[in-house]
């Protein structure tokens, strides 16, 4: 029998494959997945709502949910997770030597929202002790001109954003005009290797390693939606999607696992899996709420903190009921 067919949309990523290509199948769904670009459907799925299931910001999904206006619910799969210490760009005739030295200058963000930039700022605030309104922002497109907040926010005291829509953080820097940026997406003069940009870290590992240990926050950077009218027709969708995208995740650690093939065109990848699952433990990729509750509520502290939610928005308002409990046998 055919299930009811819903609409996908979201990035390519192996351990989401088995989903995308049918070897795991949504009971009682036929899903339409389609690959796309990730700032294409956040766009997308912010503005129109165009598919039934989607890739979403987990900063911009909780700013919704904040404001009581979110038109899809998530469910507590998180396709990408990314520690943020390496996202500190800096310009390196400024002077910068370490997170204390950016108060008082010029940093660039893309959006103030940027569910990395969130994460990066708490570092900032809680780890390394600087303060956020001592540093003068600046938003504006990280390789392009034009970039705007998506969201409403509402600054904390002595928070101010300069924004700039003629030219990008990337020119701004190379110009002297901004002292570092961070972003999720590299600089173009970056990957170009210009000497006049390099990362605060460079080996930003070891210092996402020692934050991961001292705070046991693993970044979520997105989450996936299902649209409200979907839900209130089949409530069933959200537990059945969650479970195939459990098993597809499986499907996909278990092939990394195994040092017989190369699963992935990098070197050493079996290295690098037995090395994740010493720091993180043996499910290093948790989906569900409960394995993931010390990271979702630091985030929605910090969105609380840096004016992305207007109120501190709780972890049970991000999910719906029917994937809240786990039945066991």
């Amino acid at each position: 029998m055919s299930g009811i067919r819903l609409s996908m949309a979201i990035s390519n990523y192996d351990h989401v494959g088995d989903l995308v290509n049918g070897r795991v199948r949504p009971e009682g769904i036929d899903l339409t997945a389609m690959e796309l670009p990730i700032e294409e459907i956040f766009f997308r799925m912010l503005s129109f709502t165009e598919w039934d299931v989607s890739e979403f910001s987990m900063a911009k999904y909780v700013s919704l949910v904040g404001k009581g206006i979110a038109p899809f619910q998530a469910i507590p799969v998180f396709p990408s997770r990314v520690f943020r210490q390496s996202a500190f760009y800096i310009a390196t005739g400024a002077g910068i030597k370490r997170p204390e030295d950016m108060a008082g200058r010029r940093i660039g963000v893309p959006e103030w929202a940027q569910t990395a930039g969130i994460y990066a700022r708490a570092f900032l605030q809680h780890q390394c002790r600087v303060r956020l309104a001592d540093i003068h922002w600046v938003q504006a497109g990280v390789n392009e001109a034009g970039r705007k907040e998506k969201v409403t926010l509402e600054l904390p005291d002595g928070v101010k954003i300069e924004q700039v829509s003629d030219r990008s953080l990337n020119d701004l820097l190379l110009a002297g005009e901004l002292d570092g940026i961070i972003s999720a997406r590299e600089p173009a003069a970056f990957l170009a290797r210009d000497p006049r940009i390099a990362r605060l870290w460079p080996d930003y590992r070891s210092v996402e390693e020692t934050y991961y240990r001292n705070t046991g926050v693993f970044p979520i950077m997105h989450v996936i939606v299902v649209k409200n009218e979907s839900l209130s027709r089949d409530p069933w969708i959200a537990m059945n999607l969650y479970r195939a995208f459990d098993e597809a995740k499986k499907n996909s650690l278990k092939r990394l696992s195994s040092i017989v093939n190369s699963r992935i065109a990098i070197p050493w990848s079996h290295e690098a899996y037995d090395r994740a699952r010493g720091v993180l433990g043996e499910d290093f990729w948790p989906y569900g709420i409960e394995a993931n509750l010390r990271t979702l509520d630091a985030f929605l502290q910090f969105c609380g903190e840096q004016g992305v939610t207007q109120r501190r928005v709780q972890v049970e308002e991000l999910f719906p009921s029917e994937v809240s409990k786990f039945f066991k046998v």
